[in-house]
């Protein structure tokens, strides 16, 4: 698929959520193509001892992120490249759209419930939720992670964003809490990818000012959330 932008997503991330909703405003402003790729943080983290690094529920979410890649995995396969970002859509509706629920045990992102109710939505069989526990995938989505992260170097997380590939400029993130309205959308992406072109720009970092405004993180409407209890490790998903 020849694209504009190839967007490497985890499906659980809320970072990569919300960038990719930026970036499907970005998309519809100027008739980009979006090529949806895979990067696991559940394979990009295999070597790391969660138990030390990670709070108590993070391995059971990259678990689950990674359960659902390989759904989409079987999807690219079987309906074509251009079913994955509806797709994903319809993971993000549903992982990250609705409030928390305490009563959810760790790892629910993952579930065959979910992934058939995304799959539905996304007109595509319900079914193909079998492909949950299809490990075969993992080779795929692993090639498809360290190809993500030979573009950027591997200190970072998700997304990472390739525009105009095989040759354009490749970064993480950014890293955004909130959406842009439609105007800051394009002005936003001009000046990320006017950072970017530059050969000697390496990096431009500050800590999270809030949460994600999402209703995952019980943000709804005007609200916002601070960042007194955020952990820096967070950024990433690393969560």
């Amino acid at each position: 698929m020849n694209s504009d932008i190839d967007f490497y997503f985890d499906p659980i991330c809320p970072f990569a959520w919300m960038t990719s909703k930026w970036i499907r405003m970005v998309q519809a402003r100027r008739n980009y193509t979006v090529d949806w790729r895979f990067i696991s943080l559940r394979l990009i983290n295999s070597h790391i001892d969660y138990d030390s690094h990670f709070p108590p529920e993070y391995e059971a979410q990259h678990q689950a992120g990674l359960r659902l890649l390989r759904v989409a995995s079987a999807v690219r396969e079987h309906h074509g490249r251009e079913a994955v970002g509806p797709l994903y859509e319809a993971f993000g509706a549903r992982i990250l759209e609705t409030l928390p629920d305490d009563a959810r045990e760790h790892g629910w992102q993952g579930t065959p419930e979910l992934a058939a109710a995304a799959l539905t939505a996304a007109g595509l069989p319900g079914t193909l939720a079998e492909f949950l526990d299809d490990t075969s995938r993992d080779a795929e989505i692993q090639a498809e992670s360290d190809e993500a992260l030979a573009l950027t170097g591997r200190d970072v997380g998700t997304p990472i964003v390739h525009f105009e590939p095989p040759a354009g400029v490749a970064f993480f993130g950014p890293v955004i809490s909130r959406l842009p309205d439609e105007e800051q959308a394009a002005q936003l992406w001009d000046h990320v990818i006017g950072l970017a072109r530059f050969p000697g720009f390496a990096e431009l970092k500050r800590s999270l000012r809030e949460q994600p405004q999402l209703p995952s993180f019980g943000i709804t409407g005007s609200e916002t959330g601070r960042t007194e209890d955020w952990h820096a490790g967070s950024r990433r998903l690393k969560k």
